[in-house]
């Protein structure tokens, strides 16, 4: 019998897959769900969605009944709340764009149930991202590797991982496609095998974040002025939170010209708009930053660095700042640098690091606020 392994599993034909490939492995499984949500507030047109809901609870219940493994909920609501939810409303209130999956991640599954994992005795935890984890004998380091399936590939959302995590992090559908996987579930009998993948983010089912962020703060939303670039009142506003930096549509502004969100300013309550070119940007600056392939960034690096989950990398140089912060020159004008979103550094298949984008960094074209 190999190490003990907690598999955290949503419901998922993922997560399924992977308890369903350890057992056979031959690791002691246990698995879980992380109840990080209240289950009673999923329900879209009557179906309970998403993985905090009852019917994904019943799902890993089922597949974990089929492949013999003990299976358990564990109430992670309160650390989700604080390190995720918190956090998600007080970047759009500060006119940021966050990726609530990086600090979901980071905080709960690689932080807390890792902890946990390891108060029960277990080696590992499991986890159905598209990813590959190797142990690097030239570097002397864990490294993370672009999954097999290009298409799938969740390197982007899993940068902040510590060199501690990743020792003790299993992914074994790195190595796999999608299609292989639904096709081990079916040969497998698991009942998840033809579910459909959920999109949305877990505590917002219905995908609506604009309600979301009028019910938890509402209050602290304001509308205010849209500014043209040269500081001119060209139109309201209905809050902040509602743009993003590249948004175009759901403006409400009439004018000669197409309009785009160039930046957003909450000391003064304003989103400044301006023509398409307004929103190209050669260079950012990253805080919080972590690496993987490396130990520090202590000169600089030729990477490939991609600013939001969807996009493709582009190539650039990044290198150190005083304060720990990354400068991110690119080779090319990069579409809408967004504050708030991570951006992620890869040579090849290696994850370099990642951090957060601050600020949008000098302009292709001028722009003074």
């Amino acid at each position: 019998m190999k190490p003990r392994v907690i598999v955290a599993m949503s419901g998922g034909v993922d997560s399924s897959v992977t308890a369903a490939l350890l057992v056979e492995r031959g690791y002691e499984v246990i698995g879980v769900t992380m109840q990080i949500w209240d289950p009673g507030v999923t329900e879209v047109a009557g179906e309970h969605v998403g993985c905090c809901s009852l019917a994904a609870v019943e799902d890993a219940r089922r597949v974990a009944h089929r492949l013999g493994i003990p299976y358990y909920v564990l109430n992670f609501r309160e650390i989700f709340e604080d390190k995720v939810v918190n956090y998600f409303c007080a970047e759009y209130l500060k006119g940021r764009t966050p990726n609530p999956c990086i600090a979901c991640n980071r905080y709960i599954k690689f932080e807390s149930l890792l902890q946990k994992a390891r108060s029960l005795g277990a080696s590992y935890v499991a986890t159905g991202h598209y990813a590959r984890i190797v142990y690097d004998e030239y570097r002397r380091r864990y490294v993370l590797k672009r999954a097999a399936d290009a298409r799938k590939d969740q390197t982007y959302v899993l940068y902040n991982m510590t060199q501690e995590q990743l020792a003790h992090t299993l992914m074994p559908l790195g190595d796999y496609t999608k299609e292989q996987v639904r096709r081990m579930a079916a040969e497998r009998n698991l009942p998840v095998a033809e579910k459909p993948e959920s999109q949305e983010i877990c505590f917002i089912p219905d995908n609506d974040y604009h309600n979301f962020l009028k019910e938890r703060a509402g209050a602290e939303i304001k509308p205010g002025p849209f500014l043209d670039l040269q500081g001119n009142v060209i139109g309201r506003h209905r809050g902040i939170p509602f743009y993003t930096i590249g948004q175009r549509r759901g403006l409400g502004i009439a004018a000669g010209q197409r309009l785009y969100v160039v930046d957003i300013d909450p000391e003064r309550n304003a989103v400044v708009l301006g023509p398409e070119e307004a929103i190209l940007g050669d260079e950012l600056v990253a805080e919080d930053n972590n690496f993987i392939l490396i130990e520090k960034l202590s000169a600089p690096m030729e990477v490939s660095a991609q600013i939001r989950y969807n996009s493709r990398p582009a190539p650039a140089v990044i290198s150190p700042l005083d304060d720990d912060g990354v400068l991110v020159r690119f080779v090319k004008p990069q579409r809408a640098i967004t504050p708030g979103q991570s951006v992620v550094y890869y040579q090849g298949d290696y994850v370099v690091g990642g951090g957060i984008i601050a600020g949008n960094g000098k302009r292709k074209t001028p722009a003074v606020f």
